[in-house]
């Protein structure tokens, strides 16, 4: 059996805005079934879904694999879109209640297998700890928001020094080139789904794009300094690619969550990424794939800029601090984040979840088989 291809993205970040969760397009609300994980930490959420996925994709099932952005070794969710079932961790700070309960949703609650006299005991440590996670994660997001500050004042500069006439006629060249390389789909409704590809984690700004451009024949690299417009035609790009009925995949950047990072039009089997120093994404060890890279710098009027170099460099200092310390501040809310799993660990019966997984999946493995056999209506990827 051949194993299934999988796919690692972001359904939530950190963000100058704060936590911003694109929990609801992880899968349509139509699914076969959406399976809610709720429990506290450590008590085995993401153990749970990581074994099902991972046993599915052997089974040769493609498989998203829904990563935590403020945990590098944690899951927030599993989707089999062959099949429209996903695993979802339900818990704060992306709280996630069935829409359909019973239709489509329902409640996996691994709280009924942890022993409820050991938790009360440590109640006061675990209020305790809880407080503090939350006072690391609101500092770091004052952090990324001064991060965006500083950021925005560079792309300020930049902006003032760019042609726009240059800038409108290269998009208008990909438009042609590119997304009017096939006839439009004329949809009323093309599907737009939006995710993060990166993230600002513990580890620093992390990020699995190859597993996203994997596959695909072109990959167009926007590259140029904040202020060039990279966001800006990647924007106008996925206007167009609406308006002539392409279903998109977009990706969001993990500072700005407004912005887009990377967009991806399935059916022309193409990507356009906004290349960022942060990310540093090499597209060349990709197989098969046809890169070409833009250079927005190409568009700046270098004598327009000189004067406000200075002033840029200081504030890519500014963003460069602010961002070290809002990641410091994550990774000071992991370790609380651990030390509050070390109270929930010892008062599970984890054999007794071993025993709801492997329940589970077999659930899992039997929707699929009633799909194949046409006793289930099939499913989009959507």
């Amino acid at each position: 059996m051949v194993k299934g291809r999988s796919k690692k993205v972001f359904p939530g970040g950190n963000t100058c805005k704060g936590f911003h969760s694109y929990y609801d397009y992880i899968i349509k609300p139509d699914a076969t079934r959406i399976l809610v994980i709720k429990g506290g930490p450590g008590v085995g959420k993401s153990t749970f879904m990581r074994a099902i996925g991972e046993e599915m994709q052997r089974r040769g099932f493609d498989v998203e694999f829904h990563c935590c952005s403020s945990d590098n070794g944690s899951l927030d969710g599993v989707k089999i879109p062959a099949i429209g079932v996903a695993l979802i961790d339900g818990t704060a700070p992306h709280i996630v209640d069935p829409k359909h309960p019973g239709a489509v949703d329902e409640i996996i609650h691994l709280g009924d297998y942890w022993d409820e006299a050991k938790m009360r005991a440590a109640k006061d440590d675990i209020l305790r700890a809880a407080a503090k996670v939350g006072r690391f994660f609101r500092t770091a997001y004052s952090h990324l928001a001064e991060a965006k500050v500083a950021r925005d004042e560079m792309r300020d500069y930049v902006d003032e020094a760019t042609n726009k006439t240059q800038l409108n006629r290269l998009t208008q060249e990909l438009i042609r080139d590119v997304l009017d390389s096939v006839p439009p789909q004329y949809r009323y409704f093309p599907k737009i789904r939006r995710l993060f590809a990166s993230a600002i984690s513990p580890q620093g700004v992390v990020h699995y794009m190859e597993t996203l451009l994997a596959g695909l024949r072109s990959i167009y690299i926007l590259k140029g300094m904040p202020g060039t417009g990279r966001a800006k035609v990647l924007a106008r790009l996925a206007d167009a690619a609406e308006m002539r009925g392409l279903d998109t995949e977009i990706y969001h950047c993990a500072l700005e969550p407004e912005e887009i990072e990377l967009l991806v039009v399935p059916a022309l089997e193409a990507a356009f990424l906004k290349y960022s120093e942060e990310i540093g994404f090499d597209a060349s060890g990709l197989e098969g794939v046809n890169i070409t890279v833009l250079d927005l710098y190409q568009y700046i009027d270098r004598r327009a800029l000189d004067p406000f170099i200075p002033a840029m460099m200081e504030a890519q200092q500014r963003f460069r601090t602010s961002l070290n310390r809002a990641i410091r501040n994550i990774a000071d809310a992991k370790l609380t984040h651990d030390y509050l799993e070390s109270f929930y660990v010892p008062a599970m019966d984890f054999e007794a979840i071993g025993r709801k997984r492997e329940e589970t999946l077999q659930r899992i493995l039997k929707w699929a088989e009633e799909i194949q056999v046409g006793k289930l209506p099939r499913v989009s990827a959507g």
